[in-house]
């Protein structure tokens, strides 16, 4: 477009016109300015989205620790590492428990390393990356297991992945399907544009003689035959979603994520977090001799061991919220007069053993606490038949509930010569701790939205099947059954199948687990989205259509693996994002359909005069004053539409569903063609009747863009009704809609402007016929739209109804 409109300009100066060819360097000037902004206005949305993407650090800064942005990290700060964190800088451990990296991206080894504590004194400078026992951590490795405390020694450049060059992630901008769709489409246009643009040069030149107007007719006609609105359309529409999803609390890392979600039709949550407020305390307490009690406010003194022991378990500064909660009920049932003791050794969670235990030294004796799933614990402390049933009845009892349940349980340890594994010590059960984390507000209203739109959501939980179906029921989830990770491992991959069209709630499931589980919905032919926060959640979310990792707990290689991150956790804010994704590929349709319509008249009237043998109609100048008006409508008329009523009451997209499909592009080119038949009419009747030429390309012109208004005002809504199209609310077409005006006012009564376009002046009748055939055309095909229903299923998707409607 700004090359015809440069080729315009240059033609005008040849013809001696320099007031017009300046006017089209102006549009010229217009168009570029218009893009730049627009771009400018897309990176720096993108720009705040790498920002929130980018890898995060927990650093202690004046004796607190705060989470800042990976690039924030300066040298000689002090790094906290967990399990899942990617590492923010090259640094010198000074602390670390049971800590191993993984170096592969350095090193090209996928096995993790061990790490262990720097000599006082002794590793100022760096080794290379790789091999086991060193003291070193590094810039862009993982943390694959443990914890950890460095001193920052190198950052940015200065690190081994900077002096490598190697970028870790990028943010995908435009969704790949969406762009290979449209660049086809605009391909196919600016051929058929071009070549139809070149005959009417030939045809013109040849049988008008006069090169130089056949120049400006052709381009012209090429100018009424680009849609170069299309890229525009996609790039700031998906731009401008990210940033509209991001203010619902979500994150999109990757912009064909919006695309996806309107196809959605399986939704895998977490329970913990996202359907819970993460907000856990100690709600029930048991002891192996039976007594039990339910927590309300003060915890009775028979039961201030157990919380002793199970906060000991605990770590020392605690990130989790259940062992925050077991903290904050050891603070609330005072102190306990115990000898001030010293952590000397740590035992990690691990797959295998879902227990950990610290080894506090008091200078006397050497103590173990242990914490973990009670069947892990119990094995531990090798429990009698009528000790595991015992115990049993309690877990089953308080998780009916919709309790947690921790067990808990006591050692000691002879020796510094600590053991390999925690199955090497005598554990003694100390008792059950059941914890508490409420249905976050409003997940009951998301999930019966969800339903209503379509898209089953099940939960997948590392928790007991009984405390699962207790959130479950009250989340509105509890139609389906429960199956547990154990059930899941004996099922193949057929039987599997079967059953996940009847399971609502995953219990006990081991996050890899959660990757066959994605794989087999997918296989049954679901679009699926799935939330996770973990390292082993990384290849389920990897696999899944839609994966989304938790902002606030989840790791840095989950939320690298997924294509939208929730900042505040919460479960509604995938149902907002839900909503969203599908309003925004429903105004991108909207205004791909405009678009198709509004072209059809202006190549029409560009291409009739010179068919009749009548003099040409518009020229370039004409051509660029209309896209003056398209571009902004396109930009921001349609990007800024509210939702369609109905929007979730939709079943999901087919995402096998074309944005450009024959249905669309039919209902579009019928609107385009109606409203040419209309202007071609006014035009040939005038023309016929002896009006001046200048008169009838002013009146054509005007009505032309009454027309484009009408195009606009039925294109706005999918729903038939008048009311829809000229009261919903939307601010940018008030803004557009008064500029129009302004500007048809300024032609109408100002000579000047009414010479430079080879106006006539118009009466105020033919001015009242111009805007009649606009809101006849809008009261035509408003019309048209029920009857196109009725007449063509397969118009359906246009007219807002994806699939079908849910009942």
């Amino acid at each position: 477009m700004l090359a015809l409109l440069l080729a315009g300009g240059i033609a005008y100066l040849l013809l001696g016109d320099l007031a017009e060819a300046l006017i089209l360097l102006a549009f010229a000037t217009f168009s570029v300015a218009v893009t730049v902004i627009q771009e400018t206005r897309t990176e720096h949305v993108l720009e705040a989205l790498r920002d929130l993407s980018a890898p995060r650090a927990l650093v202690i800064r004046d004796g607190g620790r705060i989470r800042i942005a990976g690039r924030d990290v300066v040298r000689d700060d002090l790094i906290v590492l967990e399990q899942g964190d990617r590492v923010a800088a090259d640094a010198v451990l000074i602390e670390a428990a049971d800590l191993q990296t993984d170096e592969s991206l350095l090193t090209g080894e996928s096995l993790p390393v061990g790490k262990i504590v720097a000599e006082p004194g002794g590793a100022n400078g760096l080794d290379h990356p790789g091999g086991e026992g060193r003291p070193y951590v590094y810039s862009g490795s993982l943390v694959v297991r443990g914890s950890g405390i460095a001193r920052v020694v190198a950052t940015g450049p200065q690190t081994e992945i900077g002096r490598i060059g190697q970028s870790l992630a990028s943010l995908k901008t435009e969704a790949p399907r969406l762009r290979r769709e449209t660049t086809r489409t605009v391909t196919w246009c600016a051929i058929g544009g071009s070549a139809v643009a070149l005959l009417v040069v030939l045809l013109f030149g040849l049988l008008r003689g006069g090169w130089v107007e056949a120049i400006l007719a052709g381009i012209a006609i090429g100018m009424s035959m680009l849609p170069e609105e299309f890229p525009v359309v996609l790039t700031v529409f998906l731009a401008m979603g990210a940033w509209r999803i991001g203010k619902a609390g979500v994150l999109t890392r990757r912009a064909a994520a919006i695309e996806t979600l309107g196809s959605a039709t399986i939704l895998c949550t977490d329970k913990t977090g996202t359907l819970t407020e993460n907000r856990m305390s100690v709600a029930a307490l048991w002891l192996p001799t039976g007594d039990t009690v339910t927590v309300d406010s003060n915890i009775p003194e028979l039961y201030h061991g157990l919380i002793e022991t199970a906060a000991l378990a605990s770590a020392i500064e605690p990130a989790d919220p259940m062992e925050i909660a077991l903290h904050d009920a050891r603070n609330a049932a005072g102190a306990f007069n115990r000898p001030r003791a010293a952590m000397a050794h740590a035992y990690a969670l691990r797959p295998e053993l879902l227990a950990m235990s610290n080894i506090w030294d008091d200078g006397n004796a050497l103590t173990i606490a242990a914490k973990g799933a009670p069947e892990a614990i119990a094995g531990l402390c090798r429990l009698s038949p009528q000790q595991f049933a015992a115990m049993t009845n309690a877990v089953e009892a308080m998780a009916t509930r919709g309790i947690r349940v921790l067990a808990v349980a006591t050692a000691s340890a002879r020796n510094r010569d600590w053991a390999e594994s925690q199955r090497d010590y005598d554990y003694a059960l100390t008792g059950l701790v059941g914890l508490a984390d409420p249905l976050r507000a409003g997940v009951a209203n998301a999930v019966a939205e969800c339903r209503r739109a379509g898209i089953r959501v099940v939960m997948i939980t590392g928790d007991y099947a009984a405390t699962a179906r207790s959130i479950a029921e009250q989340a509105g989830l509890a139609d389906g059954d429960v199956l547990t990770g154990a059930d899941l491992a004996s099922l193949d991959q057929a039987q599997l199948g079967e059953r996940l069209k009847v399971v609502s709630v995953f219990a006990r499931i081991m996050p890899e687990q959660k990757l066959r589980i994605v794989q087999a919905f997918k296989a049954d032919g679901e679009i699926v989205a799935m939330t996770g926060d973990g390292v082993n959640d990384a290849p389920s979310l990897k696999a899944a259509h839609i994966g989304i990792a938790m902002g606030k707990r989840g790791t840095d290689v989950a939320r690298e693996a997924s294509a939208m991150v929730l900042l505040e956790d919460d479960f509604g804010s995938i149902v907002q994002s839900v909503r969203l994704g599908r309003r925004i590929y429903d105004n991108i349709r909207k205004a791909m359909a405009f678009i198709f319509a509004v072209h059809v008249p202006i190549a029409g009237l560009a291409l009739l005069p010179l068919f009749l043998g009548l003099p040409i109609l518009f020229g370039p100048i004409h051509i660029a004053l209309l896209e003056m008006v398209i571009d902004p409508v396109c930009a921001l008329v349609f990007e800024a539409e509210r939702e369609e009523p109905d929007i979730m009451q939709r079943r999901p997209r087919d995402p096998g569903e074309g944005l450009f499909s024959l249905p669309m592009i039919a209902w579009s080119v019928f609107q385009g063609g109606l409203a040419f038949s209309m202007l071609a009419t006014t035009f040939l009747v005038e023309t016929w009747s002896g009006m001046p030429e200048i008169e009838v390309r002013a009146l054509t012109f005007f009505a032309l863009i009454a027309e484009m208004m009408a195009l606009i005002l039925v294109n706005r809504s999918f729903s038939p009704w008048l009311g829809d199209a000229l009261v919903r609310h939307n601010a940018a077409l008030r803004y557009v809609a008064a500029a129009i005006t302004a500007v048809t006012a300024l032609i109408l009564f100002l000579p000047s402007a009414q010479a430079l376009l080879k106006f006539g002046s118009i009466v105020w009748g033919d001015m009242a016929l111009a805007v009649g055939l606009g809101v006849c055309l809008l009261l035509l095909l408003e019309a048209c739209k029920t009857v196109a229903r009725r007449l063509m299923g397969q118009i359906v998707p246009i007219l807002g109804r994806s699939r079908s409607t849910v009942q």
